[in-house]
């Protein structure tokens, strides 16, 4: 038998099974034999029957002295009594509609049993969770620390313990020690051998953690020589190189009408430090919504430009590459002498321009000519989506469409909404040259994360807000407030300002979640019929959604009501109230990204979180937005609450469950870090190590490209 083997070869799983196991992820003996509990229950400590205390759970062992089948006078109601005898004294044991355990069950077997003690009219009885009868063996089911599995129908924890026992026993000295012996003697990792057995059917609750520990340690180790390993590879290439130009740079600072933070400048003099390097640049640019990364690339991008190299701007959506568009179209339209070194092209899949800095305004232009213009030179920062990759009808391959005559930087923004291939299809190797790559993310990352899945980025971190911009005031509204959050938005409209409404779906289905269908009929009939009320959503065709950003943008309407569509990249100064219905949906993070799409200018903004959820969590976590500003510290304070899975790109990775939850522990996903660095430096191709090389090898294909 091998890892590889079907699940179906094995003894007691026919057809029906093997479907049941296929909807828990289960193809092969491997992925049944790593299919780790999610949890534990201590049934290890067998108490004396006289010992029992009312309400409490407990675990016994004793002997059935007497066992009854009866009807109660309930209807339908069928109760099993038996009596259990240990050393110390008798209990009742009563079990409610299960009439087959007399046929199971015999006066005279030896038994443990677990369960609740009770108190009736006539005497305290043991209400049974669990039973197993006594045999030569080792318990697996009580007695025990006992693993629970996450489940489905047909498949109960008790019958994964049952057929997981002779596999892990099979497999035990079987599996490859992936982790060098060095490696684990250092940071104390348990041997695969012992860690397999342990997180199945530990000996204690300590051992079990350890257990979890050593796989998850190995996961997190694996995704740091990965990183590593790419990093160095990267050091290898070569990059073209781009003086400071200090005159350039400071005159167009002087020229923008704010004052740069200290964040934006320190982060700014790092990229254009890396610019100036042969080893291409692979760094992530994090900052709060709001925080003024655009201008931080912008810099970037002039100074490039000026040296006749060429910048590649990538964004997810239409509406943000359009956004970047005009936004660098107004910090380069000055009458100053760094304008005359920028053209700027914009390509998306239905619409392209080109600004010139001889007619010093956008206009209208064939792709043929945007495409000829890039590659002569012309173009000095090309702006789109994903209309500048061309992939092909099976989407295999992907490819650069554009070509360039310079290109010295690639940025992407919110570069998580991209696959692995279609950026590295951008980057491409250009006369020997790799281009210099920045990605973009207004979704502060925890350190923890930005350590394993980032690992290979260099980090720059704008953690200040402009001085001119207040602190949103944050509320959480219940639904008796709801009217008093209407009158509200009715006065900030009548001062001349917009309001957001975001609900979590489009369309109204069964459940109570608020549709923006539905609530724009409301809102729109019912609510402010005396003001403007309009509708986004994801499934518009894109110009459709423009022309209602762009009418919003200049105040032709007063009320937006909208799906998530509008969590990143959309810019409304005049916006003063964000509403967000069933903010119990969505993260911290997600939620901290709808209320940055107001307070960008002098107004005073505000967030109404409704919710209607009576759970101490959900306003536990709600109320964290309500305290903190910062994105970094809700970014931390979701990561603890909700786990990794929803940030950037942590899922493409493939990582198990283990692993994932394991990412908010910063001192394993550290312990990881240093150990894959020293596993390196002592033997950098990894030749020494033959079955860690593999391991590799096999977690570079598991990981998702797309």
């Amino acid at each position: 038998m091998q890892l590889s083997t079907p699940v179906e070869e094995l003894p007691k799983i026919g057809e029906k099974i093997k479907k049941r196991l296929k909807k828990l992820g289960i193809n092969t003996v491997g992925e049944l034999l790593f299919y780790f509990p999610k949890g534990y229950q201590d049934f290890s400590k067998i108490k004396l029957i006289k010992d029992l205390k009312l309400n409490e759970k407990a675990c016994i062992a004793g002997k059935i002295t007497e066992i009854n089948f009866e009807r109660s006078p309930r209807k339908k109601m069928v109760l099993i009594r038996a009596l259990i005898k240990d050393e110390s004294g008798t209990i009742q044991a009563i079990w409610f509609n299960q009439p087959y355990l007399v046929k199971i069950l015999r006066k005279g077997d030896k038994i443990l049993l677990a369960g609740r003690v009770n108190f009736s009219k006539e005497n305290i009885y043991l209400s049974p969770i669990a039973y197993e009868k006594i045999k030569n063996e080792e318990p697996l089911h009580l007695g025990r620390i006992v693993p629970i599995y996450n489940q489905t129908a047909g498949l109960s924890s008790r019958w994964l313990r049952s057929i997981l026992k002779p596999l892990v026993l099979y497999f035990k000295d079987k599996i490859p020690e992936t982790i060098p012996k060095i490696i684990r003697k250092q940071y104390n990792i348990l041997p695969v051998s012992e860690a397999l057995f342990q997180i199945h059917f530990p000996d204690s609750l300590e051992k079990a953690e350890k257990a979890k520990e050593r796989f998850a340690f190995e996961e997190l180790f694996f995704v740091s020589i990965f990183n590593l390993k790419k990093k160095y590879e990267l050091s290898k290439f070569k990059a073209p190189t781009f003086l400071i130009k200090t005159e350039l740079i400071q005159d167009f600072i002087n020229s923008l009408p704010f004052t740069l933070t200290n964040a934006q400048k320190k982060s700014a003099w790092q990229i254009l430090k890396d610019l100036e390097k042969e080893i291409p640049m692979n760094r992530l640019l994090q900052g709060d919504v709001g925080s003024g990364k655009t201008v931080v690339t912008a810099i970037a991008c002039l100074n490039i430009a000026k040296q006749f190299g060429q910048v590649v701007l990538m964004a997810p959506t239409e509406i943000l590459a359009k956004q970047h568009f005009e936004t660098f179209f107004k910090l380069f339209n000055k009458d100053r002498s760094y304008a005359s070194a920028v053209n700027i092209g914009f390509l998306t899949g239905k619409e392209d321009k080109f600004y010139s800095r001889k007619l010093n305004q956008p206009i209208e232009i064939s792709r043929q000519k945007l495409f000829k213009k890039t590659e002569l030179g012309e173009i000095d920062i090309l702006i789109g989506t994903q209309a500048l990759i061309a992939p092909t009808k099976k989407k295999k391959n992907i490819g650069p469409k554009v070509k360039f005559k310079n290109l010295g930087l690639i940025i992407i923004d919110e570069q998580h909404r991209f696959g692995v291939k279609q950026r590295a299809a951008l980057r491409g190797e250009r006369d020997g040259l790799v281009p210099h790559f920045l990605s973009m993310t207004a979704t502060p990352i925890p350190r923890s994360l930005a350590l394993t899945v980032w690992g290979d980025l260099d980090l720059s971190i704008i953690d200040e807000m402009p001085k001119e911009r207040k602190k949103i005031i944050t509320k959480i509204v219940k639904p008796a407030q709801r009217q008093q959050v209407y009158e509200f938005i009715r006065k900030e409209v009548h001062e001349g300002h917009q309001a957001f409404i975001v609900c979590p779906r489009i369309e109204e289905k069964e459940d109570e979640i608020k549709s923006v269908e539905k609530e724009y009929k409301i809102l729109s009939e019912n609510v402010f019929p005396d003001l403007k009320v309009k509708m986004l959503h994801g499934k518009m065709k894109t110009k459709e959604k423009e022309k209602i950003m762009e009418d919003f943008k200049n105040k032709k309407f007063d009320i937006l009501v909208s799906t998530s569509v509008v969590e990143v990249g959309i810019d409304i100064p005049n916006a003063t109230v964000m509403v967000i219905e069933g903010a119990e949906r969505f993260g911290l993070a997600q939620l901290h990204q709808f209320r940055g799409r107001v307070g960008r200018s002098i107004y005073q903004s505000y967030c109404f979180l409704f919710t209607d959820s009576p759970s101490l969590n959900t306003i536990k976590r709600l109320n964290a937005l309500v305290k903190y500003s910062s994105g970094f510290e809700l970014a931390e304070m979701d990561l603890k609450i909700r786990g990794p899975g929803d940030f950037l790109g942590v899922k493409q990775w493939g990582l198990p469950d283990l692993a994932m939850d394991s990412l908010k522990n910063l001192k394993l996903v550290e312990k990881a870090k240093e150990a894959a660095k020293e596993i390196l430096k002592l033997d950098p191709s990894l030749k020494s190590y033959q079955i860690t090389a593999k391991r590799l090898e096999s977690f570079e294909e598991k990981i998702h490209l797309e």
